[in-house]
């Protein structure tokens, strides 16, 4: 069965976003999949010539989807799709948003791009190859100390009735860092930690397609990647994420572990 190299997963990226950016600061269709959990019409439209495209020239692929979920294929060869990472951003016309793709080959991830239309910037990284920003190279923060660095998180859908709602951990980190950020878009935010723009992201509740291509891209970068329980497997229920280069991803998870105890 064919593989895909990273100059496709790129072409599905762009011509997403030109969907997205078509659709952007215009009148949407808004769905909700729950009470602050939108869907506009550009993700489906988007995540429709995603599928199509994919399909056609890897047919019998598996695929993880936001939108239409599974698209069951061969598990050696597994596609995780959001057509538009950042849809609460875009249906209030934030240009904070963008198209994530990744693809695992026997259950590792082996290729990524995160494509930001607005910006046209280009995130892309291959196993073992180094992460790239529009084909320059990208590396981690040298910031090692907490009070020296500015992290960025995310909160679930359901954090008014949940203990699991981040809550603590980003009180804490708040108070030890130059700042907490949000920008509600977890793959540009794994993306910005290998770019070095933040220190570390971390967050604890999320979907196997809000992380699978960030993830890759912020490893390559330098950044360790894991769960919050250490697990290196951060696309596997129950999923949660901690990034961050190696020397500061120890003393985050020294904040996290006792936010988690207290």
């Amino acid at each position: 069965m064919t593989s895909p190299t990273l100059a496709d997963l790129k072409m599905l990226a762009r011509e997403a976003g030109k969907i997205l950016r078509a659709g952007y600061n215009k009148k949407h269709q808004v769905d909700y999949k729950g009470v602050i959990d939108l869907v506009t019409e550009v993700d489906r439209e988007a995540e429709e010539y995603l599928l199509e495209a994919i399909l056609e020239k890897f047919p019998g692929h598996h695929i993880l989807a936001e939108e239409n979920g599974i698209v069951e294929g061969d598990d050696d060869h597994i596609w995780y799709i959001d057509p538009l990472d950042g849809t609460v951003n875009y249906a209030h016309n934030i240009p904070i948003f963008c198209v994530s793709i990744g693809y695992a080959y026997k259950r590792e991830m082996k290729l990524a791009t995160v494509y930001d239309p607005m910006r046209d910037e280009m995130f892309s990284a291959e196993r073992g190859k180094g992460a790239r920003l529009n084909e320059q190279g990208i590396r981690v923060s040298i910031v090692h100390e907490l009070e020296k660095s500015l992290l960025v998180t995310g909160f679930p859908y359901d954090m008014w009735n949940t203990p699991n709602d981040n809550l603590a951990d980003f009180s804490r980190f708040t108070k030890l860092t130059q700042g907490v950020r949000r920008l509600g878009a977890a793959a540009l935010d794994l993306c910005y930690v290998g770019a070095g723009r933040f220190e570390g992201f971390w967050e604890r509740s999320l979907k196997p397609w809000d992380v699978a291509a960030g993830g890759l891209i912020a490893e390559e970068s330098g950044a360790k990647v894991t769960n919050l329980n250490g697990n290196a497997d951060y696309v596997s229920p129950p999923l949660s994420i901690l990034a961050a280069p190696p020397v500061l991803y120890e003393k985050m998870m020294v904040v996290i572990d006792d936010a988690n105890i207290s």
